[in-house]
């Protein structure tokens, strides 16, 4: 298996505006939020800049894009100046992500599962990764070796192929309720609570209109949304609890992050027009 991305050593949604953020996460962030729209392209300059009104040090942001590089989410570009620019499979990573974030894709539901039943990975470590991997992609565990998810990933195959882990999928349909299933699979009265104390965290205070202070809120709020990824499998309504708590939450992400964008987009600019 591989690890799902940058950003993953975050075990769950961090709540509030106080998030310690890891310098590869801020800059998975700051890629797929302000410079994928952008041309998908910064300086390092820029980088370095962006990501120290976060509190985080050049060589801490020098240091992630090296790894970055190494695992294939950014690649060398020189232009203006020498840079960075997200490879294709930076840019599909961010496009689905920013899909789930967002919420952009309306798919109906036919009322079947994806099962995927895996042979045994060969140590402890690919378990582990193959575990982390498969709830990335939405699959919820029903067994030690079988994973189902309400529609199948196109991730799936080549996640798997990294750890040369086998598997054979199939759709099945549920002779029952899928509530009841998936309150089996998946723990939703911890994930509702996880979505409450986000809501409430972010409350209705006024937002700032200092461009940088609006790109640090921003950056919080946006890093906090982005770790609901890691656990919520992203379930069709028919299968969810009603007034299910991610919906207010999602509401009230939505508008907070509409209201700081404008500000926010303005140091961004800033910076890649050479900083301030």
């Amino acid at each position: 298996m591989r690890n799902p991305g940058p950003g993953t050593e975050h075990p769950g949604p961090s709540i509030g505006h106080t998030v310690v953020v890891h310098a590869r996460s801020a800059l998975f962030d700051l890629y797929g939020d302000h410079l994928v729209d952008r041309g998908g392209w910064a300086p390092v300059a820029a980088c370095v800049g962006l990501l120290g009104s976060l509190g985080i040090s050049a060589p801490a942001v020098r240091t992630a894009v090296s790894r970055m590089v190494r695992e294939g989410w950014l690649e060398p570009a020189e232009r203006e100046a020498r840079g960075y620019a997200v490879t294709a499979r930076a840019r599909a990573r961010l496009a689905e992500a920013r899909a789930r974030i967002y919420r952009t894709e309306d798919k109906p539901w036919d009322g079947t599962w994806h099962v995927v039943a895996l042979e045994r990975a060969p140590d402890r470590a690919a378990r582990g990764r193959t575990a982390q991997a498969l709830a990335y992609l939405g699959y919820g565990q029903l067994a030690p070796d079988t994973w189902l998810a309400p529609r199948p990933s196109p991730e799936l195959a080549g996640a798997m192929g990294r750890d040369g882990v086998r598997f054979r999928s199939f759709r099945a349909e549920l002779e029952g309720e899928p509530r009841e299933l998936v309150a089996r699979v998946w723990d939703l009265d911890s994930l509702a609570a996880a979505y409450r104390r986000f809501a409430a965290s972010v409350g209705d205070a006024p937002v700032s209109v200092d461009p940088e202070q609006a790109f640090v809120e921003r950056s919080a709020l946006v890093h906090a949304w982005r770790l609901f990824l890691f656990s919520d499998p992203g379930l069709p309504a028919e299968a969810l609890p009603r007034a299910w708590a991610g919906h207010v939450a999602a509401d009230v992400f939505d508008r907070r992050a509409l209201e700081l964008l404008p500000p926010a987009g303005e140091w961004v600019s800033t910076w890649l027009a050479g900083g301030p």
